[in-house]
């Protein structure tokens, strides 16, 4: 995998951990690091050694602190058109989610954890949104400065309106950097579902990956699909939808995978959260 140049890799066992490392800047997203995280979702997508991955963020400061605004001026989130190019009309806009989020990025459906440390604001959400379990450290905080600085609100929310009730999405966009919501916060309105302590924070990421990444890859990735399918689509349609995913996913090899483990006799340990 890589190289990266802003971004830390290590793959054991299944599951890769990617830390988003410029410790220094908040781990906020500038140009090298919007084209690592393109490259590797990329990566991770063809990987199959790779079945589960853990983001996180380096230091113990922030997640995500968002675009680089002292590199990336605002609204020109893609000076190197990695992207495509924009018109001169305000029509186009190069939006960062095309490079940095898992599912916009590249169609990456193998699932994600994210490990929340420190503050997580604005761009943060491009990643939040498409991760599919968020973890937080008790000292994790949450925030959309977007309205204080004179920007717009708007793919951020729109975003994590996929996580997060209307009326605390609403607050969180309007208070912009008056307001920081708390990691237990965010536990009680669903966006987190494991508050831990700092220390154990990796710890227990890598801990459900290595869970998910033991069971059967395309049983776990058709799951992963049919629920964001179901964000996405009407419910009689993802129903629909649903029929064939179910047969894509249960394929004989996966079938026997799992066949294999019910008639062991042995029963998986399982804990209660």
């Amino acid at each position: 995998m890589g190289p990266f140049t802003s971004l830390l890799y290590d793959e054991r066992d299944g599951v890769a951990t990617v830390t988003l490392n410029r410790p220094e800047a908040l781990n906020a997203f500038d140009e090298a690091m919007m084209r690592d995280l393109r490259k590797c979702w990329r990566q991770l997508r063809a990987n199959d050694d790779v079945r589960v991955a853990v983001l996180t963020g380096a230091g113990d400061r922030a997640f995500c602190s968002g675009l680089d605004r002292t590199e990336t001026p605002p609204g020109n989130a893609d000076p190197e058109g990695l992207i495509g190019n924009k018109g001169r009309t305000p029509m186009h806009f190069d939006d960062p989610g095309e490079l940095v989020s898992p599912k916009t990025a590249c169609d990456l459906w193998k699932p994600v954890i994210a490990a929340v440390n420190g503050m997580a604001c604005a761009g943060a959400f491009y990643l939040l949104a498409e991760t599919d379990i968020v973890i937080a450290s008790d000292d994790a905080t949450f925030f959309d400065p977007h309205v204080t600085y004179g920007m717009a609100a708007v793919y951020e929310p729109v975003m994590m309106l996929q996580r997060m009730p209307l009326g605390e999405t609403l607050r969180m966009a309007l208070l912009g950097a008056h307001e920081r919501m708390s990691a237990q916060r965010a536990h009680q309105i669903g966006l987190v579902s494991e508050v831990v302590a700092p220390a154990d924070l990796l710890a227990t990421a890598q801990r459900l990956a290595a869970a998910i990444a033991s069971q059967p890859a395309l049983a776990v990735q058709a799951t992963v699909r049919a629920i964001w399918y179901a964000q996405d689509l009407g419910y009689r349609q993802a129903v629909d939808v649903a029929k064939t995913l179910v047969q894509l996913g249960s394929d004989a090899e996966t079938l026997q995978q799992g066949q294999r483990v019910f008639a062991s006799g042995s029963r998986i340990p399982w804990r209660l959260r």
